[in-house]
């Protein structure tokens, strides 16, 4: 079977280990994204209920399609982009799987709105933060539907703590500072177009104020010699996992290399 990835270019790269972030277009083949995005709106429920979780205010999430359907897991264990993801992450032969998730912002007067700008790692029970998220649109994503923006080298920082905790506590706002820094330009993805950020990267989205809603895909990588630290994490919590040693479970699978 052809992979349906793409080599990412020593041009992308170097962008990606000096900004933080990514603009990856036609990262996945066409044939594979028009049966993702069929899937994907099979899969989407609109609720119509508004969640007390901040999180759930920003955007729906579909968990762990890659472990039960065959197009999904074809981008997320594709050996090429496990090698594009140890290429983005030096010193990183082996790479896990942490997560993967269809997402779903709502349109406008729907249940969703903005999704704050946040890290991701503060969240992890990690000893360190050799991470990346790749969000791939199955859908025409004009910006003003909630395509991703970054704080351009905002990964220098170090973790900033956590955000979706209590009001207020947006990245910009526990940090002002962070405004001097560039946001990347607002970005209209095609179907199968990505970016990839670090878990460090300060990111964000916009409402999703068109009549459809936004489906994409997205999932995380990271170090196989990452150890587990033992903070709490819904995720982790009742795994079994040991502090301090590797993710050994499999609920975190190394994904094989080209």
């Amino acid at each position: 079977m052809t992979d349906p990835v793409r080599r990412l270019s020593d041009e992308e790269v170097e962008f990606y280990t000096e900004h933080g972030w990514l603009y990856a277009p036609a990262l996945v083949s066409g044939d594979l994204i028009e049966r993702l995005a069929a899937k994907a709106h099979e899969l989407h429920r609109p609720s119509g209920a508004v969640s007390v979780s901040a999180v759930a205010q920003a955007f729906g999430q579909n968990r762990g399609l890659a472990e039960v359907d065959t197009d999904f897991a074809q981008p997320v264990f594709s050996p090429v982009m496990a090698d594009n993801a140890a290429r983005l992450m030096p010193g990183t032969p082996q790479v896990r799987l942490q997560i993967n998730n269809l997402l779903i912002k709502e349109p406008a007067g729907g249940t969703h709105g903005a999704t704050q700008f946040h890290q991701d790692f503060p969240w992890f029970p990690m000893d360190r933060a050799v991470m990346l998220t790749v969000w791939m649109a199955l859908v025409d994503t004009p910006a003003d539907m909630g395509s991703l923006r970054f704080y351009d080298r905002s990964h220098r920082y170090g973790p900033l703590g956590r955000s979706f905790v209590r009001d207020g506590d947006a990245a910009v706002e526990q940090h002002p500072w962070l405004g001097d820094l560039e946001l990347s330009p607002p970005l209209h993805l095609k179907p199968g177009d990505a970016t990839i950020h670090t878990a460090l990267t300060v990111h964000g989205a916009a409402p999703n104020v068109h009549t459809s809603p936004r489906l994409s895909f997205a999932w995380t990588y990271f170090d196989a010699g990452t150890l587990y630290t033992g903070s709490p994490f819904k995720q982790t919590d009742d795994l079994g996992l040991r502090i301090n040693e590797v993710f050994d479970h499999p609920d975190f699978p190394i994904v094989a290399r080209a």
